[in-house]
C-alpha cells in the first residue's frame, strides 16, 4: 500500500518506551472537533467526548482504546516463532501470521486452543510500515463495529511492529472472485457481503469525526465464516475534511483501477471518493473480473472502461456478468445493481451517492428474489466458461482460508495522471 499522509501519532521509533493505545488514537484527532459528513445525508452520528462509549450508525460505536499490549515473546509463542507455515501473507510492509491466545486473557496458547488471531509483523527497517502501523492503532483502536475487522492488541518493542487482529475465516472477498479453484460465490452471498462492506463504509463516513478509508478494494474487505464482511487495513486511512473543507489535499496513494479519478488528478481526497471505490469493487462482484488485469486484451484491461457501456442495457449487460452465476440470480436486481454502479462511478464526486444511500439501495435489491426462467438458464450453460488472468501485480494468492493480510500483493504507486510509477505489495 502507499504512504499515508494523514495525521499520525508522534511515535519516534528510537524512543524506548511505547506508547499507550489513548495515546496513539487519540494524538493529533483531537485537533479537529467540527469534522462533518459532506457526501450526503449523515444520520446516525457518534461521539468521542470523554472517551464515552457512544452508540452510532448500524451499531457501531466509538470508543476508549481498550487494547492489549502484547509482547514481543508473547506474539513469537502465539506463532510458533513466526513459523513460516503459519504465514498467512506478506507484503512490502511486512507479513501476517496466523496464532493461537486464550479467549479472554490474549496469553498464547497451543495451537488449536483458544482463539486464532492473526498477527502483523511489520518490516523493522520500513519508516512506512510505521506509519501504517500507526494509523491502524490510531483508527481500528477507536472504533468499534460489525463490519470493521477487529483489533485485539499491539506490541512495540525496540524496532518490532506488530498488531493483532481477530482472524477471519473464509479470507478475502478478492481471493473468492479471482482465486483459480476457488468455489463461487453466490448471488445471495454477494450481495450480503456488498451490504456489510457497504455498512462498515457508512459508519466511517457519518461518525462524528469523518474517515476516508482512502483504499477501499476487494482485498481489503474480509469475510467470516458466516461470509459477513468486514474492512480491514486502515494504512491508508485519513480524517475527512474539516472547517467547512469539501475535501481533503494529500499525496496521491492508493490501488490504481480503485482510486477514483478526480483524486488521480489532483490528489483532492472527498468522501465519495469512497463511494467509487465501492462502485468498482461491486463491478467485480458482478463480473468476476478484476478491476485492472493486464493480461486480458488490450481495450478489456481496465474493468471500469469495458463494462460501463454494457451497464444500461439488459442484455448487454448478462454478457458480462461472472458465468461461474450460471445466471443464477434475478435480472431486475442486476439491473438495479449496474444501476447502482453506475452512480457510484460518476466523474463529478459530488453527483455520486453517499455510502448510506447506497447501503439502502443494496438492501432493497436484496429483497428481489423473482428466480430465473427456463431459457435465462438454458443460456447460461451454454455459455463458455471464463477463466482468469492475473495481473502482474497480482502473482500470489492466498488461499480461502486465510485470514487478515492473506491478499493479494498490492498495485504499485501511482503520479498524478494515474500512471505507475513502482509495482509493489503491502
Amino acid at each position: 500500500m502507499g504512504n499515508c499522509c494523514g495525521a499520525q501519532a508522534n511515535v519516534n521509533p528510537a524512543s524506548s518506551k511505547p506508547p499507550s493505545p489513548a495515546e496513539l488514537s487519540n494524538n493529533n484527532i483531537k485537533q479537529d472537533k467540527s469534522i462533518k459528513e459532506r457526501s450526503g445525508s449523515g444520520s446516525g452520528n457518534g461521539s468521542s467526548n470523554g472517551g464515552e462509549k457512544t452508540e452510532t450508525a448500524e451499531t457501531g460505536k466509538i470508543i476508549t482504546p481498550n487494547l492489549k499490549m502484547f509482547t514481543f515473546a508473547e506474539l513469537k509463542s502465539a506463532t510458533r516463532n513466526f513459523r513460516p507455515d503459519t504465514m498467512l501473507g506478506e507484503g512490502g510492509f511486512g507479513r501476517v501470521f496466523k496464532g493461537w491466545v486464550d479467549e479472554k486473557t490474549y496469553a498464547p496458547t497451543k495451537v488449536s486452543v483458544g482463539i486464532p488471531v492473526a498477527v502483523k509483523k511489520s518490516n523493522p527497517e520500513s519508516e512506512q510500515g510505521l506509519k501504517e502501523w500507526q494509523s491502524e492503532v490510531k483508527f481500528l483502536g477507536k472504533f468499534t463495529h460489525p463490519n470493521l475487522v477487529k483489533l485485539l492488541g499491539y506490541c512495540w518493542e525496540d524496532k518490532q511492529f506488530l498488531l493483532v487482529y481477530e482472524y477471519m475465516q473464509k479470507g478475502s472477498l478478492e481471493n473468492h472472485l479471482f482465486r483459480v479453484g476457488a468455489e463461487p460465490l453466490t448471488w445471495e452471498i454477494r450481495l450480503k457481503i456488498a451490504i456489510g462492506a457497504a455498512r462498515g463504509l457508512a459508519f466511517l463516513h457519518t461518525s462524528e469525526k469523518t474517515v476516508i478509508y482512502r483504499d477501499f478494494k476487494s482485498s481489503n474487505v474480509l469475510l467470516d465464516g458466516d461470509y459477513n464482511a468486514k474492512l480491514s487495513d486502515f494504512g491508508l486511512a485519513k480524517l475527512g475534511p474539516s472547517n467547512g473543507d469539501s475535501h481533503v489535499t494529500t499525496r496521491i496513494v492508493g490501488t490504481y483501477g480503485y482510486a477514483a479519478p478526480e483524486y488521480i488528478a489532483t490528489g483532492h481526497l472527498y468522501v465519495k471518493s469512497d463511494v467509487y471505490g465501492f462502485g468498482v469493487v461491486l463491478l467485480e462482484m458482478l463480473t468476476g473480473n478484476q478491476a485492472l488485469d493486464l493480461n486480458r486484451p488490450p481495450g478489456q484491461q481496465n474493468l471500469v472502461e469495458w463494462a460501463k457501456p454494457s451497464l444500461t442495457n439488459k442484455r448487454k449487460l448478462k454478457k458480462i456478468m461472472d458465468p461461474r452465476l450460471r445466471d443464477q440470480y434475478p435480472l431486475k436486481a442486476a439491473a438495479q445493481a449496474a444501476e447502482l454502479i453506475l452512480k457510484c462511478l460518476e466523474s463529478d464526486p459530488k453527483n455520486r451517492p453517499s455510502m448510506e444511500e447506497v447501503l439502502e439501495t443494496l438492501k432493497r435489491i436484496n429483497e428481489i428474489k423473482e428466480k430465473p426462467n427456463s431459457k435465462e438458464v438454458k443460456v447460461a450453460t451454454n455459455q463458455p466458461q471464463l477463466h482468469h488472468h492475473w495481473s502482474p501485480y497480482h502473482p500470489k494468492h492466498g488461499g480461502a482460508g486465510a485470514g487478515i493480510g492473506a491478499r493479494t500483493p498490492r498495485h504499485g504507486r501511482m503520479d498524478r495522471r494515474g500512471r505507475q510509477l513502482t509495482p509493489k505489495v503491502g
